[in-house]
């Protein structure tokens, strides 16, 4: 049986390590663009290892994540990639935030959380003495890692284990052969009897190039980040984030601690005409089009115009950023940042506007495409693996 994967981000190479555990004697391919595995959304994100708090009880993510998280700690120990389990606090800075803040700690709870404890203004400072409260909940088994080293580490257990790994291979053709499939990836002319694409912010190309039509698009959002300088770090020990804004469908600005040092302040969230845009003013032609010309964008935008005008604003002017940072650290000013990292997420988005709200895969007889893979996708790979893999026929 030969397998092909495409895709070398956290999903796909978890994916391939899976199927190799699966199919011991299978002949496993996996294919991507770049030149270093995990270019993209894999590393381009604030480095979090999520716990399930915000996740709709019974759903794929937080299901996967409950499993993911035991296994990426597990991994990163049997591997010796650099993490931290530091803890997350999670801060209602007005009254009115506290019934949100409340349903948050009940979702944790319904999610098998452990260890979640409600805090007082006093308690909360005793673990972030620079934060603005009136309560807030601890979170302890959120931590901190370096996703760039659990990539190598992956793609060095995954050459170990005699899977071909084919990097500079962009795929240009899908074509049925038989009843399997012949790839075109790069200067590599593939061939497969089952098929994995994980394409992240490419997934729906990828499988319209297997001749599906999904319905949902892709449409990228930069989220761009500053960082403390190093004599202004001591304002935040941990990972610390606002309570999540119902008028709209990211999760704000917050603080976090990196795996490698440095603390990160960010994102906002704003429309990327390059699905690989890690410049404010990056346009690809062809990306631009795909956005634009999607009618579920502009009814997004009706929906949510006032905030899209907002994160717009907070985009283009330190002063609102810094602003945005001060309702949970209100001691942060204009010259403690430098410019941070940027990335971009790939989101699913449906024809009326709304947002793919949980992992999607499209499944056929010889393939599976993960059309949606967002946030806790990095920290479940592992899970998330297994569970493409367990749907492979054997």
């Amino acid at each position: 049986m030969k397998i092909l994967v495409i895709g070398g981000g956290l999903v796909g190479l978890a994916t391939a390590r899976a199927l190799r555990a699966r199919f011991a004697a299978a002949d496993i391919a996996l294919v991507d663009k770049e030149a270093q595995f995990g270019a993209h959304q894999s590393t381009h994100n604030s480095g979090v290892l999520h716990s399930g708090l915000y996740y709709k009880p019974g759903s794929a993510r937080a299901r996967l994540v409950r499993r993911g998280l035991a296994q990426m700690q597990q991994y990163c120990r049997d591997r010796g990639v650099v993490h931290d389990v530091c803890g997350k606090l999670v801060v209602a800075a007005t009254d009115d935030e506290i019934p949100r803040l409340k349903a948050l700690f009940e979702r944790g709870q319904q999610n098998g959380l452990r260890g979640l404890r409600w805090l007082d203004p006093n308690e909360a400072h005793a673990i972030e003495p620079h934060v603005r409260v009136v309560a807030a909940v601890q979170v302890p088994e959120e931590g901190i890692v370096d996703y760039r080293g659990v990539v190598d580490a992956l793609a060095a257990d995954l050459a170990a284990a005699g899977v071909a790994l084919h990097a500079s291979a962009p795929v240009t053709s899908i074509a049925r052969d038989g009843a399997g499939w012949r790839v075109q990836a790069g200067a590599h002319e593939l061939r497969a009897d089952y098929l994995v694409t994980c394409g992240g912010l490419h997934s729906d190309r990828l499988a319209r190039l297997a001749g599906e039509n999904p319905t949902t698009r892709i449409v990228g959002f930069r989220g761009e980040y500053f960082v403390l300088k190093p004599d202004r770090q001591h304002l935040v020990k941990g990972l610390i984030y606002p309570v999540p804004d119902p008028s709209f469908p990211f999760l704000g600005v917050h603080f976090t601690r990196l795996a490698r040092g440095g603390v990160e302040c960010g994102p906002n969230a704003v429309l990327a005409l390059d699905r690989e845009g890690y410049r404010r003013w990056a346009i690809n032609a062809r990306d631009a089009a795909s956005a634009l010309t999607f009618p579920g964008l502009w009814r997004f935008i009706a929906k949510y115009s006032a905030t899209t005008f907002y994160e717009l604003q907070r985009s283009l002017s330190k002063d609102v950023f810094v602003t945005s940072l001060q309702r949970l650290v209100p001691e942060v000013t204009g010259d403690d940042l430098l410019p941070g990292p940027v990335g971009v997420r790939a989101q699913a988005m449906r024809p009326d506007g709304g947002f793919v709200d949980d992992f999607e895969f499209m499944e056929r007889p010889n393939a599976l495409h993960v059309l949606n893979a967002p946030s806790p996708a990095a920290t479940a790979c592992l899970a998330i693996g297994e569970e493409i893999a367990a749907r492979v026929p054997a």
